[in-house]
């Protein structure tokens, strides 16, 4: 198989695990087969503070083979240890560090996560990367050492470079997808799912399906319309990001597709559309959907029921700030976003957030937010008199 044959197929196989986190492995067995390395591991989650990190997923495959057990043993014995924690963290986006260059002359001589499990696992040697991820998350991928033992080839080197902007893509929709009940369900399913806008687009990149909380966006015209049967942005800079992506993700036959993400700016202010344009595998495609070629995922935050800050602040036991600061994340805002249309710094939305993490005893983002949601169905006490 040539070289670009191969980078396809690994591209086809996130594209699949970006719908369903049971092909990680598939992709992840790609990987290595192109590297000839020693299996690949990933952490997805956010720094809240130094000490407060929450952990959205993770997974470490040997050859497509998931080891549990191997990714238990690092969070429960040496995660605390390991040195590499808060330098990752501080990291720049997408530079690739060589793991020795992590860890002090000393530490390499006496560091238990170094010379205990990195070395144990083959990844002494390997490459480790940091990616910004969806609202402030960080993605760290860390590949094993080569099997042939020889040291990283620039050949090497250049194909994870060229995988960074694909593996945060598909982490992106994954990510979008949680929560929604639509990560891991086929094509038709998805139309069926109303937390996120769904349409489906076939090889003339023409829409094929919507479904309805999609079928209101285009409707409103705000942002995103379509015409003829295709998918247009309001704003004409905004309409070229996105028939760019459109190009990306419908390339002509025999290139593979690609991925990605951009906003759309609406009349109302912030907080703007959120889109994920995403090609679709023929393997993806179950019968009634076999034409799909891409899905754009629509992410609408303000579509939704309202909810009164002060109201949720006064139910949920917060301070009027953060009560502000909750209902802005229900809405689907991003912490730099809230920072930005509060004139708060980033830092001050993240303690709000981890003191409303305290008092709810939470440890992910969506808790809270679907406890916030909670206020807007809830039934209010009527007036009294």
């Amino acid at each position: 198989m040539s070289e670009r044959d191969s980078f396809g197929h690994i591209l086809a196989s996130l594209h699949d695990a970006a719908l369903d986190p049971a092909r990680w492995s598939g992709a992840s067995a790609l990987i290595d087969e192109a590297l000839h390395t020693h299996g690949s591991s990933m952490v997805f989650g956010d720094w809240v503070s130094e000490e407060d990190i929450r952990i959205g997923f993770a997974w470490y495959f040997f050859r497509g083979e998931p080891r549990r057990d191997l990714c238990r043993e690092y969070f429960q014995v040496y995660y605390p240890l390991d040195e590499r924690v808060p330098r990752v963290r501080h990291a720049p986006d997408s530079r690739l560090f060589h793991v020795p260059e992590l860890f002090t002359e000393e530490e390499l001589k006496t560091s238990p996560a170094y010379n205990q499990m990195l070395v144990a696992t083959h990844a002494g040697n390997g490459i480790i990367v940091r990616l910004d991820g969806p609202d402030g998350s960080h993605i760290v991928w860390a590949i094993n050492d080569p099997v042939n033992g020889d040291g990283w080839s620039s050949v090497q080197l250049g194909t994870i470079r060229r995988l960074l902007p694909h593996i945060r893509q598909t982490v992106r929709v994954q990510q979008a997808l949680t929560g929604t009940g639509a990560l891991g369900a086929t094509l038709t399913e998805m139309l069926d799912h109303s937390g996120v806008g769904v349409i489906q687009l076939d090889l003339r990149g023409r829409i094929a399906a919507v479904n309805d909380r999609a079928q209101a966006v285009l409707r409103s015209g705000d942002g995103l319309f379509d015409e003829g049967g295709s998918l247009f942005a309001r704003m004409p800079e905004e309409d070229a990001r996105l028939q760019a992506l459109l190009a990306r993700a419908l390339p002509p036959f025999g290139v593979p597709g690609a991925g990605g993400s951009t906003t759309l700016s609406r009349l109302g202010g912030p907080p703007p559309l959120v889109l994920h344009v995403h090609p679709v595998g023929p393997q993806e495609a179950d019968f009634q959907s076999w034409s799909v070629a891409a899905l754009v995922l629509v992410v609408d935050p303000a579509n939704g029921t309202a909810i009164d800050p002060e109201a949720a602040a006064g139910a949920l036991g917060l301070t009027r700030a953060e009560g502000r600061v909750a209902v802005l994340l229900a809405q689907g805002m991003s912490v730099h976003q809230i920072a930005a249309a509060t004139g708060r710094k980033e830092s001050t939305i993240r303690s709000h957030v981890k003191n409303m993490f305290a008092k709810h005893g939470f440890s992910r983002q969506a808790e809270l937010v679907r406890l916030v949601q909670s206020v807007a169905v809830a039934p209010q006490a009527g007036p009294r008199g």
